[in-house]
């Protein structure tokens, strides 16, 4: 095993909080050669959480404060204004803000709770647009059937592109294009294991090893051969040795530059 360790830059670990694995979990994935990780923050009931996690265990576990979309309510604007407390005091700061953004794949059908949560969406991805533009920190976006209304969004905030990373990219190649022009990054996941996910795979080509960085989303999108099953940290290693395999490099080189890119972007 190449004695180079990967960072999983997205996994949600409330889960295995929950149910007393933390340890468990980050000893696997130690095992699988994946040495640092990202828990990502989706509304106020994890983050405190995950500044706890951070802080037993330092230096490994990193974490970050944001309301997912998926997480936006009537109450968004209470929910926003609690996120910046976290980047001072004396607890374990977050390493960036997110994951925010716009899912419209997950809308209700039906109007006018359709539209309604559309505008929360879009109140509650510029409020926080203008956190980050105003701490300076690195930006993790979700982003599902609303990949040019993020990207107008983000252009209008006047935040730098290059602190915003696309998490689960999986657009294509024309999008892709998008955010190297403006000097973002996509992040790759499992589903570049996926039969079906050809486009995914051109997406990360086109983008390049010098730019990847590579996620787990655990407990969603287990890569293969394992899909199905909950994912965890530890499946990264198999994610890494398919991506190098799509990019045509060893797992070394895949491993030593995405691990890099994704300490430089966050600054851990």
């Amino acid at each position: 095993m190449s004695n180079v360790t990967l960072i999983d830059t997205h996994t949600h670990l409330d889960g295995f909080e929950a149910r007393g694995e933390t340890a468990a979990a980050l000893e696997r994935a130690r095992a699988a050669g994946v040495g640092a990780m990202i828990t990502i923050g989706t509304g106020s009931d994890d983050w405190a959480i995950y500044r706890g996690i951070a802080e037993r265990y330092v230096g490994e576990v990193f974490y970050t404060v944001g309301l997912h979309p998926c997480s936006v309510g009537a109450n968004w604007a209470e929910e926003v204004a609690q996120i910046e407390a976290f980047w001072s005091g004396t607890g374990a700061r977050p390493v960036a803000l997110g994951e925010c953004g716009l899912d419209h794949f997950h809308l209700p059908k039906e109007e006018p709770a359709r539209e309604n949560l559309k505008a929360w969406q879009r109140c509650a991805f510029a409020a926080q647009l203008e956190i980050a533009k105003r701490k300076g920190c690195p930006l993790v976006i979700h982003s599902r059937a609303a990949f040019t209304e993020c990207v107008a969004m983000i252009d209008a905030s006047g935040v730098d592109w290059r602190r915003v990373v696309f998490h689960c990219f999986s657009e294509g190649v024309a999008e892709m294009g998008e955010l190297v022009r403006r000097g973002a990054f996509g992040s790759f996941t499992g589903v570049v294991t996926y039969k079906n996910a050809e486009s995914a795979r051109e997406a990360m080509r086109a983008q390049g090893l010098a730019r990847l960085m590579i996620e787990t989303d655990a407990p969603y999108l287990t890569p293969m051969p394992h899909r199905g099953k909950p994912n965890e940290p530890a499946y990264l290693r198999l994610t890494a040795e398919y991506a190098a395999t799509v990019l045509g490099v060893d797992y070394a080189e895949l491993a030593e530059t995405s691990t890099r890119t994704a300490r430089v972007f966050f600054g851990i």
